[in-house]
């Protein structure tokens, strides 16, 4: 069997249209002009039975119902999920765990650093029903249920705002990209919502790869600037733009081979809107932007 993927949302942090945001796309999304999007997540099984969280957003409750291959049963408490891989410690990326509290037998894989930042929280779940907490970044990878054999990768060192200064070490290992491969076809997908800097590993793991979801938060590098007249940038929270001799655009063309995925779009990304020349590039390119809930098989 393929392995499938399943993009639960596709929005950064707020979704979109953001709550707060008042922008030509926010308001074209309420006017119903374009589409909707909750925050971002993914799922994936190698087995049709065995289903893994690629993150776990805020909107995760939402997300599961209207995914039919989550959906519990046959047993009134059953449930396909098996665990939860996450790629970093922000809040939109991990407050949907406690959707999930009192689900018996979780599996949930963070690097040391983001474990540590979730200390509180783990507590606090396990008093629901007690989970099993695994570093990511441990040496050999790990097996999921399912017939899928994972690999963690550095690609960050952004650290969440919400932890206090003595916690946030920017040189530890922060946020991972994720190696998904099935053991029984050989199959790979390559998961990183969250880039700050492209580094020779990356392109190691896309030469490898049949699949990359890839961080697409910021077309530009002063969009938010441009767009809602925001200080801060890409740079100061953690994401490489699209665009620029830098972009991931740029990175990307290097690697033809993988079905190429956007996600992770900010509320001023123009990607959004299907009839924009930033889509009309990208997919010149042969790079996709899918809607929620769109599902791949590799």
């Amino acid at each position: 069997m393929l392995v499938r993927v399943v993009l639960l949302g596709t929005a950064a942090g707020g979704g979109f249209p953001q709550w707060n945001c008042a922008c030509a796309l926010c308001t074209a999304a309420r006017d119903g002009t374009l589409p909707s999007r909750t925050q971002e997540g993914a799922a994936v099984t190698g087995n049709g039975r065995d289903w893994w969280l690629l993150n776990a957003s805020p909107d995760l409750r939402t997300q599961l119902t209207a995914t039919p291959a989550l959906r519990p049963g046959p047993g009134p408490r059953q449930s396909p999920l098996r665990g939860v891989l996450l790629t970093d410690a922000e809040a939109d990326h991990v407050t949907g765990l406690t959707v999930l509290r009192g689900a018996p037998g979780l599996r949930i894989y963070a690097a040391a650093p983001v474990l540590a930042a979730l200390a509180p929280v783990r507590a606090a779940l396990d008093r629901y029903a007690p989970w099993t907490w695994t570093d990511s970044l441990s040496d050999g990878g790990f097996v999921l249920a399912g017939g899928l054999v994972v690999t963690a990768r550095p690609v960050g060192a952004k650290t969440p705002k919400y932890l206090p200064a003595a916690m946030a070490r920017p040189a530890d290992a922060w946020v991972t990209a994720y190696r998904v491969e099935d053991l029984a076809t050989g199959g790979v997908l390559v998961y990183a919502p969250c880039v700050g800097v492209w580094t020779p590993g990356l392109d190691e793991l896309l030469s490898e790869a049949d699949c990359v979801l890839l961080d697409g938060t910021f077309y530009a590098a002063d969009e938010m600037g441009t767009a809602v007249g925001a200080r801060s940038g890409q740079a100061a929270m953690g994401h490489l733009p699209v665009t620029g001799p830098s972009g991931t655009l740029a990175a990307l063309a290097r690697h033809p081979r993988p079905r190429r995925i956007y996600t992770h779009l900010n509320n001023t990304n123009p990607l959004l809107d299907p009839a924009s020349p930033a889509r009309a590039r990208v997919a010149g390119m042969g790079i996709e932007v899918l809607p929620d809930g769109a599902e791949s098989a590799l």
